[in-house]
């Protein structure tokens, strides 16, 4: 277990993305990668408000629900670090007070909690002030529903504005920084991102951590996928991307471990990163995620070159 930088949140290596959960996954597949996660020692899981609105039929909040139907069940929401996000769900847009009060009461209820540990701004919304923002913030953890925040897809400049704006009015700042990293997309996080959060000295968790999945090894030169995310990888699969994965293969063989965790293990070389988050539509999947190895200098080096 970890601590992350400025909290009392103590959480496995990984963090379990709950994107897929009332998407890609059904309530009973779901319920088995979440038993498999918390059986194998995990205890941090990562869903928003906006899951999975985009599939058709739902509305937004399936992910949520299968997650608090399951905690429910299971009797375990008090050994659990659970992070959900506001802005992003079409019925309840943007950061303004009153949204984010709304909001929160509707994710605790699917959640069937109390509190969420870890409550995200899922994007920037510059049509509201960061006053009002991190007051609504703010008034949540003094209400007891949140216990930290974060900001998800924030540039740099705006993070350190909203340090500054949490400074001046004894606000709650924000302790997590959650944005795309990985092998195939670097930037902006090494260009700009990295150095506000370490200025800042908070965490990092990256999403899409294995590119889509690309980044598990299943993609090669010539082979059809069967996935709903194939059309997203479409642009790493280039010279580069089958050089990344070439050298990940090689390290894996190392290790005797997937490239899956390989791939993770790079994003938590950098000291920058806290907890990488991914997901897993069944346990085999998720086996390959959960391995924790730990890179040599070399091989961190391999791969970076690789992925340039």
């Amino acid at each position: 277990m970890i601590t992350l930088p400025k909290t009392d949140l103590r959480v496995h290596p990984l963090c379990l993305g709950g994107n897929v959960f009332g998407w890609s996954a059904n309530q009973e597949e779901s319920f088995a990668v979440l038993d498999a996660y918390v059986a194998a020692g995990g205890n941090f899981i990562d869903t928003a408000d906006v899951y999975s609105e985009w599939k058709e039929g739902n509305v937004g909040g399936e992910s949520e629900t299968i997650i608090g139907h399951w905690m429910k069940a299971r009797g375990n929401r008090d050994q659990l670090v659970i992070a959900t996000k506001v802005a992003k769900l079409s019925k309840r847009p943007g950061l303004a007070a009153a949204n984010i009060k709304a909001a929160l009461d509707e994710s605790l209820t699917r959640l069937q909690t109390t509190h969420v540990d870890l409550y995200y701004s899922h994007h920037d919304d510059q049509a509201v002030s960061l006053e009002e923002t991190l007051g609504a913030h703010t008034a949540a953890i003094a209400a007891g529903k949140v216990r930290y925040i974060g900001a998800s897809q924030h540039t740099a400049a705006r993070l350190l504005e909203a340090s500054q704006v949490s400074k001046a009015n004894n606000f709650a700042q924000y302790v997590v920084l959650q944005d795309q990293y990985n092998l195939m997309e670097r930037n902006p996080f090494e260009s700009e991102q990295a150095a506000a959060v370490a200025q800042l000295g908070i965490s990092t968790l990256p999403f899409y951590g294995l590119a889509r999945g690309f980044l598990t090894g299943k993609y090669r030169p010539g082979v059809s996928v069967d996935s709903i995310r194939a059309g997203g990888i479409v642009d790493y699969q280039s010279e580069k991307g089958w050089k990344v994965i070439e050298i990940l293969d090689l390290i894996a063989k190392n290790h005797n471990s997937s490239i899956s965790a390989v791939s993770l293990a790079w994003l938590r070389a950098n000291s920058a990163v806290s907890t990488p988050i991914a997901s897993a539509r069944t346990v085999e999947q998720l086996k390959e995620i959960m391995q924790v190895i730990t890179l040599t200098p070399a091989e961190v080096a391999q791969l970076n070159e690789a992925s340039l």
